[in-house]
Formats: C-alpha cells, sequence, structure tokens
C-alpha cells in the first residue's frame, strides 16, 4: 500500500528530524567530554515585496537552516554555529566548540538551567498560521501595490512614496540540552506597510508611514485601510512649524508612547541592573512609577507576537508583573542574569544560534487605562502631541532624556496644526512618576505595546 505525504506529515516528519539531529549533537557533545551542552536548530522561509510607484522595485524569497551549539567544561563555556548540515560540517561545529570550552576563563555564574526549572506550555498557543504564504506571488505583490496606491489615491497633495510592501515569515526553532529537554514550537507573520509623501504649495515635504501585522493573513488589515490611514498620518504633518519653547502637557502617541516602554525594559533588564548600568538598580519593591502605572511581561498570551512555549534556555514562559500601581515588583531576567542578582529567572532568555543567552521581553505592554485619545487630549488647552521621536538622547545609568520630536500642537482641547524641529526633555524617574493619563486604546503591533499616554512635567524645547 502506497503512503501519502501530506504537507501536515511532511511537517512532523522534518520536525521529527531536526529535534532527532538537535538531540544528537547533545548527546555527542556529551560523550566529548562536555559537562553540559545544549543545541538550538532553526528553518525558516521569508517573503519580501517593495512597490514603488506602481512598479516592483524588490522582491526577496530565501529559505535558510542554521545549528548552534554551546557546551560547557564544569564552568568553562563556547559556543559555535552552522548552517552547514553535512555530517562534516556538524563535526566540525561540535570540535571547534569542544576545543574552545577548554581554553575560556572560568565563570562561576555559568551553565543551563537546572533540570526541575525546564519544561514548555502545552495546548495550541496560536503562533503558526500556514495561511501567510496561501497568496500567489502576484498576489502578494498586489497586496503591496494596492496599499501604495489607497496611499496615493487619497489626496492630490500626496505626490510620491518611498513604497508599499508586503512580507510574509514562517520559522521554526527547536531547542535540546543535555538535561533531556527536548523542545520545537512553530512561527509565522505577515505585514502590510505604506509610506507615502505628500507635498503642499511651497513645496515642502513630509512623510509618514502606516502598517499592519498580524500572525495570519486572515487577521491582517486590508490593504487599501493601510494605505488611506498612511496618507492621513501623512497629510496631517503638512505646515509644521516650530513651536515655542514651553512647560507644557505631552501626550504621546502609541507608535511613539512604546519608546518609553522600552526605556523602562532596559531599566529593568537583569544585564543592566548587575552591572549598575540601570537608574532602576536596587530599586526593587520601591515606588518608582504614578499609581496608576502597571507594566506586565506576558510570555503566554494565546497569539502574542512575544509569545513561546518555552524561552531561550528551556523554561516555561510565564506573566511577570514588572511595575504594579507604581512599584518596582520584579525585574527580567534570564538564569545568568538571576544567578548574580541571587533571584530567580523570569524565563525571559532570548538566543540566536552562539552566544550566551541575552534578555528579551515576552508580550510587554502598559496596562490600558479607562478614557479614549480624545478625551485625554480634550483636556488639554495648551500642549503637544508627539507623532515622532527623532535621536537616542537617553541616559539609562542617570534617567536624563532629551529627544528630538514633531507631532501636532494641541489648542484647546484639539490637534490644532503640526509642529517639528523640538525638542522634548526631562528625566526618565520623573516621567514615569508624571504620567497622569494612560489610554484605553491599547493595541499589540509587535511584543512591545503603550495605550497613549500624556506626561506632565517635560520642557518642549523651540524657538
Amino acid at each position: 500500500m502506497e503512503m501519502l505525504t501530506t504537507p501536515e506529515t511532511s511537517n512532523q516528519k522534518l520536525a521529527t528530524d531536526l529535534q532527532t539531529l538537535a538531540t544528537d549533537v547533545v548527546r555527542r557533545a556529551t560523550a566529548g567530554g562536555a559537562t553540559a551542552a545544549e543545541c538550538v536548530v532553526r528553518e525558516g522561509d521569508e517573503f519580501s515585496t517593495v512597490v514603488r510607484l506602481g512598479q516592483v522595485e524588490t522582491l526577496k524569497e530565501s529559505g535558510s537552516k542554521a545549528i548552534g551549539v554551546r557546551v560547557f567544561f564544569g564552568q568553562r563555556a563556547a559556543s559555535t554555529y552552522s548552517s552547514d548540515f553535512s555530517a562534516a560540517g556538524i563535526e566540525r561545529m561540535l570540535k571547534s566548540a569542544l576545543e574552545l570550552a577548554k581554553i575560556t576563563s572560568e565563570d562561576p555564574y555559568a551553565g543551563i538551567p537546572d533540570a526541575l526549572k525546564l519544561g514548555s506550555l502545552s495546548g495550541d498557543l496560536d503562533l503558526y498560521h500556514e495561511d501567510v504564504y496561501s497568496l500567489p506571488g502576484a498576489e502578494r505583490i498586489d497586496y503591496a501595490r494596492r496599499a501604495e496606491k489607497a496611499a496615493l489615491d487619497a489626496d492630490s497633495r500626496i505626490k510620491n512614496s518611498e513604497g508599499g510592501s508586503f512580507d510574509a515569515a514562517t520559522g521554526r526553532k527547536v531547542l535540546t540540552n543535555s538535561h533531556g529537554f527536548v523542545g520545537e514550537y512553530r512561527r509565522s507573520y505577515c505585514s502590510v506597510a505604506a509610506v507615502p509623501i505628500a507635498q503642499d504649495e511651497k513645496g515642502n515635504m513630509q512623510r509618514d508611514y502606516w502598517y499592519s501585522v498580524a500572525r495570519s493573513l486572515a487577521k491582517l488589515d486590508p490593504a487599501e485601510q493601510v494605505g488611506k490611514e498612511a496618507a492621513r498620518r501623512t497629510l496631517r504633518r503638512l505646515g509644521a512649524r516650530k513651536a515655542k519653547t514651553a512647560h507644557v502637557p505631552v501626550v504621546l502617541d502609541p507608535m511613539v508612547a512604546n519608546s518609553m516602554l522600552e526605556h523602562i525594559f532596559e531599566g529593568v533588564n537583569g544585564d543592566s541592573v548587575y552591572r549598575g548600568a540601570s537608574f532602576l538598580a536596587g530599586k526593587l519593591g520601591q515606588k518608582i512609577a504614578g499609581d496608576n502605572v502597571t507594566v506586565i511581561d506576558d510570555g503566554t498570551m494565546t497569539g502574542g507576537f512575544g509569545t513561546s512555549p518555552f524561552d531561550g534556555e528551556g523554561i516555561p514562559t510565564r506573566r511577570t508583573v514588572v511595575i504594579e500601581n507604581g512599584v518596582l515588583k520584579s525585574y527580567l531576567l534570564n538564569t545568568y542574569t538571576a544567578k548574580k542578582l541571587g533571584l530567580e529567572t523570569t524565563a525571559n532568555a532570548s538566543r540566536g544560534l552562539a552566544g550566551t543567552p541575552g534578555i528579551g521581553p515576552g508580550n510587554y505592554f502598559l496596562h490600558a487605562g479607562t478614557r479614549t485619545p480624545p478625551q485625554i487630549i480634550g483636556d488639554i488647552k495648551d500642549g503637544l502631541y508627539v507623532t515622532e521621536f527623532l535621536g537616542m538622547g537617553v541616559n539609562l545609568v542617570t534617567g536624563d532624556y532629551s529627544r528630538g520630536a514633531s507631532g501636532l500642537w494641541i489648542v484647546n482641547g484639539e490637534l490644532a496644526y503640526p509642529v517639528e524641529e523640538i525638542t522634548v526633555a526631562g528625566n526618565l524617574k520623573d516621567i514615569f512618576n508624571n504620567i497622569s493619563e494612560i489610554g484605553s486604546d491599547l493595541e499589540f503591533r509587535g511584543s512591545v505595546a503603550s495605550p497613549t499616554i500624556r506626561i506632565d512635567g517635560l520642557t518642549v524645547g523651540g524657538e
């Protein structure tokens, strides 16, 4: 009887093959004298196209597969990786790692996690959808073209474009280690974007963008909707002027409010904390933000862009309250930084194919408030609504903050006119305490998400 191979059985076979390979690499590493070892295998496919003024400007389609191993001789460690899956290639990779580990310096905190801490979340986390590749190539290009066309058609002042784009990708990751952990998961995503350029009667140009990203093609916003929103955001920047230097309330659009969350992330990152390079070092249990500020990191959310069944070391992901009602409750840690600080890992290990694991977010977000953005803006007589930050004037040790910005000036509760070439300055310690309003508009467009926020006490520098 002939056996039929469906895409699903083919995928299962590939998963089994990769798991077998990774398990075998770990076995051979320990047979070669390593006291502990771990192996990661990644494979994936990517498609990307950019259409500019209706013509295909770039078109990329690629597949990749790579393997990495990390080995330990006591507290000496080394890692190597390869994209050569031949027997000779795997042998070379292993031999290099074993030789290197014998000559590296000892680190008392090195090692893989205890066996009892390892595991994987069960159930379907809704991370993978085959439909991201369901469109034929011509229709993927058309998706990008439609987004750009909708932006160009929205208004006669939109004269040019940096393009419309469509991307799709799928990936698989396998992780094994010498404590018997074997974990594997798949992810997918697709996105569509448009970047129009508008020109006023004086010839001054402005650009902005909009995009949609989803795990499944079925959940992606229509191309036309993305193009129209990109046009709206671009047109509102026309006629931008400088503002007078003032001490006014500042409202951050969700797209830029994310950056404030990222500064908190850098501040609670175990690497920064144990090096003393964070303004939040030594602040556990202390009030560091307003009562309304609650920040959560949750790697378990179904379908989330930062969701996975286990972290980069094979520890089940979890929900961690980072800040609760303004009080710093937890740093974000991997096994190494947790040992350094005398704490427990928060399952935030993030890793590539080689090197020691770093620290990355799960689904990391500021808890939403109850008021809408128009309600928040409506309370402000004179203030700034920021739609873009420029430059990186942030000192994470002292908290000093100064960044270029552009956006819209608020007059009597309305977005009145666009402004540019201004700076927003303050200190992160004060900024987090002076978040006076948090919007109800929390939406994930990546693993980090924030609603609209209002901050008081900042200096807006202009003319």
